[in-house]
């Protein structure tokens, strides 16, 4: 069975590190302890103290400064690693916490899980061919040396960084290594952490290389692990569960959060709150316990930008020039039929194409597997479709030979009605607005992956008034924005009043419209 050896980076609260030790070798595991020498001597001594008689604890020969994007992070983390692998022979894996770390599943649980599979979990993504990276620097951390720190010393920081670019002293990666980035919190199986000690003894020159790279904590052990270990045995994700907020700050778990954390499918969560007293005690109450039916549903970071999303209106200042750059043709009209239950939608185009004979298509812009003819390729992706959205539906228009269309759209895609109502074609809008169950929303929730198959009831109680609000703001923004020709269909009119909007929108008979309104089950589910 996996026997973990902890390795803990901490800069404070030595209480907190001192129940995190106890609790985790209570569990037969072990815990090697990095304390920031910026700490004070009283409390390190205080931890050292009450855990001197714990012999599955140990610390790192060293105490030095740690500062955020510094290689001191690395080597906080290398005299960690060295005290655990001499003073834990016993040790199959090495687990890299902060202490604000905490465990989100049992100690039963996470043996199990190691056991399964005989693989490193870390991840290590090509630096340069990656996307990992979504701002401010990304060769420059490699190809100049760096020896300030961004954050305390920026002046010095960024005018070092322009003396060398203007002198020229780029510098070379070591032949062999090929940098890859990633997560710093990682875990290694015991034959990996070896083989990285080892070749730090043998290869001052990368040991030179990264000790002048900038945020080496994410990509000094991402690359020495590609370098050593096959691909088929490494596992490029994290363990520990976190996420970041737009402004790339780690976002912090607080007491109301307890069940969202154990249903996600990672062994540790990173960052609890100090102040979330009732979380931290119930993660350490369940990290003893055994046999813990875990329901993994993994919705948190599609639940936490949903959530966040809320209210963030206008976020777009222009038009892109791929929006503005062509017309649908003045003479031409087309006809948006707006409705959240797809299927609805597509009930009542199917029996407008039968009774008017009007080319209709189904979810253009937000279903990537609507039927479309060969369009040369521009029809390909939703992406292509929506970046070119114009050009689409003019050759729509031109493929069909006809001067009327019809096309579907989601409530959300506000922006593509907007766009289509400023061109100079004719545009008509026709919502259809249906009652929601809380059946269909979970349903709903599910599909878009809000929600796990297996989240509690506690979670969906919450996050079904949102989803809710969030389809009647939809709604609410369709209205307000005073298109013209803008027409409605209701689950709760009468037939004569939905007869009334759809021969007002589709200009045809009232005999047509009756005909398509009486279909059998329109709003069923």
């Amino acid at each position: 069975m996996a026997k973990i050896a902890y390795i803990l980076l901490c800069h404070k609260d030595p209480d907190a590190i001192i129940d995190q030790a106890r609790r985790l070798t209570a569990a037969g595991d072990c815990i090697s302890v990095h304390f920031d020498a910026r700490a004070g001597a009283e409390e390190f001594n205080r931890i050292k103290s009450a855990l001197a008689d714990d012999e599955n604890v140990t610390f790192a020969a060293k105490r030095i400064k740690c500062g955020w994007g510094e290689w001191s992070l690395v080597q906080a983390t290398l005299h960690a690693l060295q005290a655990a692998e001499q003073a834990f022979p016993r040790a199959t894996h090495f687990y890299m916490l902060s202490g604000d770390c905490m465990a989100i599943k049992t100690a039963q649980y996470i043996h199990q899980f190691l056991d399964v599979r005989d693989a490193d979990y870390i991840e290590s993504f090509d630096f340069f061919q990656s996307n990992w990276i979504k701002t401010g620097m990304k060769d420059d951390r490699l190809i100049y040396r760096h020896f300030f720190n961004e954050r305390k010393n920026k002046a010095l920081f960024y005018a070092s960084v322009g003396l060398q670019r203007r002198l020229g002293l780029q510098r070379g990666i070591p032949d062999d290594i090929q940098v890859q980035i990633g997560s710093q919190w990682w875990c290694l199986r015991r034959r990996t952490i070896e083989a990285i000690l080892a070749f730090i003894q043998d290869r001052p020159d990368v040991m030179r290389f990264f000790r002048t790279t900038w945020i080496p904590d994410e990509t000094f052990f991402q690359s020495l692990v590609r370098h050593h270990v096959p691909e088929t045995e490494i596992e490029t994700r994290t363990l520990t569960f976190l996420m970041f907020s737009d402004y790339g700050m780690p976002v912090t778990f607080y007491n109301d959060q307890y069940d969202l954390l154990l249903g996600q499918d990672f062994l540790f969560a990173r960052k609890i709150s100090p102040e979330a007293r009732d979380l931290k005690a119930r993660l350490g109450d369940l990290y003893a316990t055994r046999d813990v039916d875990f329901r993994i549903s993994n919705e948190g970071r599609n639940l936490f930008e949903f959530l966040t999303q809320k209210g963030r209106v206008g976020r777009r200042f222009g038009r892109r020039a791929w929006e503005t750059g062509s017309t649908l043709g003045r003479e031409r009209e087309l006809m948006i039929v707006v409705c959240k239950k797809w299927h609805v939608a597509k009930r009542l185009l199917d029996c407008i194409r039968k009774v008017t004979n009007l080319p209709a298509i189904e979810y253009l812009f937000n279903e990537e597997d609507t039927p479309l003819p060969d369009l040369g390729g521009i029809e390909g992706s939703l992406e292509k479709r929506t970046r070119h959205r114009r050009t689409l539906t003019r050759l729509l228009f031109e493929q069909f030979e006809t001067d009327r269309l019809i096309v579907c759209m989601d409530p959300s895609s506000f922006e593509l009605m907007q766009d289509f109502y400023e061109d100079r074609s004719q545009t008509r809008l026709l919502e259809v607005s249906c009652q929601f169950s809380d059946a269909y929303l979970i349903g709903h929730a599910r599909r878009v992956g809000l929600l796990g198959h297996l989240t509690n009831e506690a979670s969906l109680e919450h996050l079904l008034p949102t989803i809710r609000n969030d389809i009647d703001f939809e709604s609410d923004r369709i209205r307000d924005a005073g298109f013209s020709t803008y027409a409605q269909m209701s689950e709760r009119f009468s037939q004569e009043e939905n007869a009334t909007a759809l021969q007002g929108f589709l200009s045809i008979s009232r005999e047509k419209a009756v005909q398509i309104v009486e279909m059998d089950h329109l709003f069923s589910d």
